[in-house]
């Protein structure tokens, strides 16, 4: 008894392993940054913290200026941590297996299946392959389209450099720019904008996704999640850019000045990049109200399962609203495509917009409790933190050290997602018995 006692207090569940494995990265980037040589200046043990687990679940806020506060070795540093944060420490672990040779046990295979959302054990292994290519070709070809345009711009060294950063950045949703303006330089740079924003939406799409479309060339091949994602991205990203641009057409501080073109091109951009990627090529803190809680919606929702994105996830937000259309309107089972919903996804998205709600709101409370900051740019703050996107009105630097240690804890579990932390603090139990029902009265 006691042995077995033992052997269940010793078994390790993926949630552990993704949660583990974010932590340890999170621990190792705050040493690295901490090292003398890895700043410009001297920064806090919470500085160091906060800008690792920012990186590592590539969110993009800062409490500094990474161009000139990181050294060589920190943007490095910063890079490794972005790169690794975006596919997973344990999926380049099992990499690192797979290139030495070594056999991919059942654990690392179970844990593969569910970090990339795969309905089985079978192909797991040839599916991460497929991934990391995948990702490096990508990022690959990335940097060199944009090294044409940024060499010239900046030299060789530099434009190189630029390029490799800004990809990575992009393509894994992190948000980090080695501008102290972030990308507000380029905005209207038509090269520059549909490089990057090309970057983080697909990066934001997810594997599952991106493997899908490129073994099925047929669109009737898809799956209904495949169908959902990229039918539900083009529609959110071309309301959000029309909303976006009608609302910010005579603001003078953001695109009123702007031709029409640079003006469509801008506001696309800034309707993108809230679902996880964080670069921005306006002033946050400039743009109307009305604007920013667009934006905070966008976070909240995010990008897709298995992806580089966090945020409830897109998916969770199309079914949420397809199931209330059809109470709505008397159906007993939505359907979308021509394909059934079943009960069980509704209430798993339903339980990760309530917990996400919670988490959010139990965030904002505490800041606003340690913060003197105001309310709307602290609940921005707090929805990017838990969305991992970045965008921030300025006010990261200005953040004490309390309200810090909140907004990594918010990222951390952004990052790892609601459900890895139910499964985390909650052991569910099959009950072989039911209760008589009885009416409860709501709205």
């Amino acid at each position: 008894m006691y042995v077995s006692f033992i052997r269940k207090k010793r078994r390790v569940t993926p949630p552990i392993l993704i949660a583990g494995s974010f932590l340890i990265t999170i621990f190792i980037g705050t040493l690295l940054l901490k090292l003398p040589f890895a700043t410009t200046i001297p920064i806090t043990w919470t500085n160091a913290l906060f800008t690792a687990t920012s990186a590592t679940t590539v969110t993009g806020l800062s409490v500094f200026d990474i161009g000139s506060t990181l050294t060589l070795f920190g943007e490095i540093v910063l890079l490794t941590l972005i790169q690794i944060g975006g596919v997973g420490l344990m999926a380049f672990a099992v990499a690192i297996l797979m290139i030495l040779g070594r056999k991919v046990g059942m654990k690392n295979r179970i844990f593969l299946q569910e970090s990339f959302s795969q309905q089985s054990l079978g192909g797991t292994v040839r599916f991460l392959r497929s991934i990391l290519i995948f990702v490096f070709v990508t990022e690959g070809l990335a940097f060199i389209i944009l090294s044409f345009f940024w060499v010239p711009e900046f030299g060789l060294k530099q434009g190189l450099y630029y390029s490799l950063f800004h990809v990575i950045s992009a393509f894994n949703n992190a948000g980090f720019s080695l501008f102290p303006d972030n990308l507000m330089g380029f905005a209207g740079d038509f090269p520059v904008t549909l490089i990057l924003s090309s970057l983080f939406i697909i990066g934001g799409l997810g594997f599952t996704v991106v493997m899908e479309v490129i073994a099925k060339q047929s669109p009737k091949q898809w799956s209904l999640h495949t169908k959902i994602m990229l039918a539900g991205t083009l529609t959110v990203n071309l309301i959000a850019t029309f909303l976006l641009f009608v609302l910010e057409y005579h603001n003078m501080k953001t695109i009123g000045s702007m031709s029409i073109g640079d003006k469509v091109l801008t506001s696309y951009f800034q309707a993108v990049t809230p679902r996880t990627a964080g670069f921005n090529m306006v002033a946050m803190g400039d743009m109307e109200n009305s604007s920013l809680l667009l934006t905070l919606l966008l976070m909240f929702i995010g990008g897709g399962s298995a992806s580089t994105a966090s945020g409830i996830k897109l998916t969770t937000f199309i079914v949420i609203v397809v199931a209330t259309l059809a109470y709505f309107r008397g159906m007993t089972e939505p359907h979308l495509f021509k394909r059934t919903i079943k009960s069980e996804i509704i209430f798993r998205s339903l339980a990760i917009a309530a917990v996400s709600s919670m988490l959010v709101f139990t965030a904002f409370f505490l800041l606003t409790i340690t913060e003197t900051l105001p309310f709307l740019p602290l609940l921005l703050e707090t929805m990017s933190a838990f969305g991992t996107v970045g965008l921030s009105v300025g006010i990261t630097g200005n953040l004490s050290p309390i309200g810090e240690w909140i907004l990594c804890a918010v990222m951390f579990l952004g990052r790892i997602g609601p459900l890895t932390l139910f499964f985390l603090l909650i052991r569910p139990k099959k009950e072989s018995f039911k209760y008589s029902y009885d009416r409860v009265h709501t709205g």
